[in-house]
């Protein structure tokens, strides 16, 4: 099955399922982790952040002495072919597959013989953006914990609490060897693979979460479907100018919780989702500055919370 076939599979099954866990989403486009370009010349030069990531790692390996500029140039072209010929690949100056393997083979850990017996227990997932580790949690105690590189400044990873809604195999080379997909409501997003290990540590991502494949094929087999994921991060305040209500989706709603939860109404999951939690905290409120009792954001209850901009 081709990739493309996979992405709409996977569009289609996220609109099947209402709820806490299959929410519909307002516009799933994908992160730019589902592109995996061939880089080559081209006239005019390609560019971009895969190139910069590639100029990085072969000046690491001291095949590159050029600009760190993200410019497929003739003398980046003349450091593959070297660097491919030096590692028996085909020598033709262009970067797939089989040479960004080679590329992540130098920092690549070697798997280890020991196989881990799976957790008993509430499993919880916690990725700390500000440390770039993720943590897997048994009835609420670490039981290990991995290294991941995340969304770069301009792409940030998805601040919230999420679910894992799909699991997957060998969704294209860009995404190493699992994908374990999440509910994030504006975009398709997932902890997974990397053919570019040497990422791994940094903020380099689209903003998905990417781990060693060795590590990702582990959580893969230890986490079942709908175990939570917590983002953990820097988001900026989001203004809220119209009411919001039950069923609704978005930024608004994850600020209207968080805000909700700063004057000790629990919301529920932040997860972006104007669900029956969310509902009950909103009609809590109410209760408490005798209002209207309906569950609905309005100008009052925004106001309340300081939320309109």
């Amino acid at each position: 099955m081709s990739f493309n076939i996979k992405a709409i599979l996977f569009l289609i099954f996220l609109l099947s399922f209402q709820g806490l866990f299959f929410s519909p989403i307002q516009a799933a486009l994908p992160c730019e982790c589902l592109e995996d370009r061939i880089l080559t010349l081209t006239d005019p030069p390609m560019a971009g952040y895969d190139i910069l990531l590639l100029q990085e790692r072969l000046a690491e390996l001291t095949y590159y002495h050029g600009p760190l500029n993200g410019i497929y140039s003739v003398e980046l072209a003349k450091a593959v072919a070297s660097f491919q010929e030096e590692n028996q690949l085909e020598v033709d100056g262009e970067v797939g597959p089989s040479t960004w393997a080679a590329l992540a083979g130098e920092t690549m850990p070697a798997a280890g013989d020991e196989k881990r017996k799976g957790p008993q227990g509430e499993i919880t997932i916690e990725v700390d953006t500000y440390s770039r580790v993720l943590t897997l949690y048994v009835d609420g105690k670490v039981f290990k914990r991995y290294p991941v590189a995340i969304g770069k400044p301009s792409t940030k990873s998805p601040v919230g609490e999420w679910a894992i809604i799909s699991k997957s195999k060998d969704w294209g080379d860009g995404f190493g060897t699992r994908w374990l997909g999440l509910n994030v409501p504006w975009g398709i997003y997932g902890i997974h693979g990397t053919n570019k290990s040497w990422s791994i540590g940094r903020a380099e991502s689209q903003g998905c979460i990417r781990m060693y494949n060795r590590d990702v094929e582990e959580l893969y087999e230890l986490v079942p479907l709908k175990t939570r994921v917590k983002i953990i991060g820097q988001r900026l305040p989001v203004k809220v100018n119209r009411p919001l209500k039950p069923g609704q989706m978005g930024l608004s709603v994850m600020q209207l919780q968080d805000n909700l939860l700063k004057i000790g109404i629990e919301s529920g999951y932040r997860d972006a989702r104007y669900g029956e939690t969310t509902e009950a905290a909103v009609r809590e409120l109410e209760a408490q500055f005798q209002l209207k009792l309906d569950g609905i954001a309005d100008w009052n209850v925004l106001y309340l919370l300081d939320l309109p901009g």
